[in-house]
């Protein structure tokens, strides 16, 4: 990839399980799984990205494959801080002046691990940071103008988190984050198989099934597919027949807690934002959300127009690059109506 021009601003969505970078003029130029192989001997970084995504399950006693990043935030933080200098680097080569960054925090995100991601991103080389909320990153992302007095709600659902929030004149009226999303998912269909077939499969294959099968909602026609293993009980290979309603429900316990996380959003909103909401209806955006149902499922239980928004898998990354224009706000009166938190160096 050719460095970019001195000066350029970074838009980075710090996904649990992919990292996302977005320039001015190019739209989103990186999408790295956020996983990173070292050497359990030297402590010396194998690979990171797709080639570490690549080794996961599949490597030896020496080389252990980690995501620094958990629920959405950094969980190991030497291995982030390497990972994020590595694919800043990637994007913007070795400048002597380097990028001014946004980047998206869930909600809820406490102030020691909003200073860790300041960190990690100033060890990386960025002059200036600025952290946006995921809530509002993904409302810009979706194309709903956040600062008019007016309610929205957006449930953006990604690998980590789910964060929902109530929107309106630029901020945030009431929010949520749960650690049950896209991870999650992977989970319970792991142990699903396990329990139903005997047959112990890692999580790779278990986010294949989800991809090839998933769903959260009864289809119209049932799927099916092979996943392929280790029997739990003589420890040879085998495999199994999963259906798409073996998934969902596998799914369903996650699911219905996803929606009364939202349910408790709106039971805390203010009436008159309830009131915009119930004629607009709710976005969702975020990975998990263009899994086949999401948008009928959220919508049986919460009684609202459910809108899965275009391009969802990039929504919280297209925010950050829409929120960019406001990294050059310095006065109070603009910093009033601006959506970022500024940490500059």
């Amino acid at each position: 990839m050719p460095a970019l021009d001195i000066g350029i601003d970074l838009g980075i969505d710090l996904g649990t399980s992919f990292i996302k970078i977005f320039t001015p003029g190019r739209g989103v130029i990186l999408n790295e799984p956020a996983v990173v192989a070292v050497d359990r001997d030297t402590d010396d970084i194998v690979a990171i990205g797709w080639e570490a995504y690549k080794m996961l399950g599949r490597t030896s006693d020496r080389i252990a494959v980690v995501y620094p990043l958990r629920d959405g935030v950094i969980a190991n933080y030497e291995l982030a801080e390497n990972l994020l200098t590595a694919l800043v680097r990637l994007v913007c080569g070795n400048r002597v002046f380097m990028p001014r960054v946004v980047v998206c925090v869930p909600v809820g995100i406490t102030e020691v691990e909003r200073i860790a991601v300041v960190d990690a991103l100033r060890v990386a080389g960025a002059r200036k940071v600025c952290l946006i909320n995921e809530v509002i990153a993904s409302a810009l992302g979706a194309g709903i103008d956040i600062f008019k007095p007016y309610g929205s709600v957006v449930c953006d659902i990604g690998g980590g988190t789910t964060d929902t929030g109530v929107i309106s004149l630029g901020g945030m009226s009431v929010s949520n984050s749960v650690k049950v999303a896209g991870n999650r998912f992977d989970d319970a269909i792991i142990k699903h198989v396990r329990r139903y077939h005997n047959l112990l499969i890692g999580p790779r294959t278990a986010e294949d099934l989800k991809k090839e099968i998933g769903c959260v909602f009864p289809r119209d026609r049932m799927l099916t597919s092979i996943a392929k293993g280790r029997d739990a009980h003589s420890g040879l290979p085998a495999q199994a027949e999963i259906t798409s309603d073996e998934i969902c429900e596998a799914l369903e316990d996650d699911c219905i807690y996803i929606c009364r996380s939202i349910q408790n959003v709106l039971e805390q909103a203010p009436p008159e934002l309830v009131s915009d909401i119930f004629e607009s209806g709710m976005t969702i955006t975020g990975g998990s959300s263009v899994m086949f149902g999401m948008d009928k499922l959220i919508a049986r239980k919460t009684k609202l127009s459910i809108y899965v928004a275009h391009d969802a898998q990039n929504c919280v990354v297209m925010g950050t690059g829409k929120a960019l224009d406001f990294i050059d706000f310095t006065s109070d009166i603009d910093m009033a109506t601006s959506p970022l938190e500024v940490y500059s160096y």
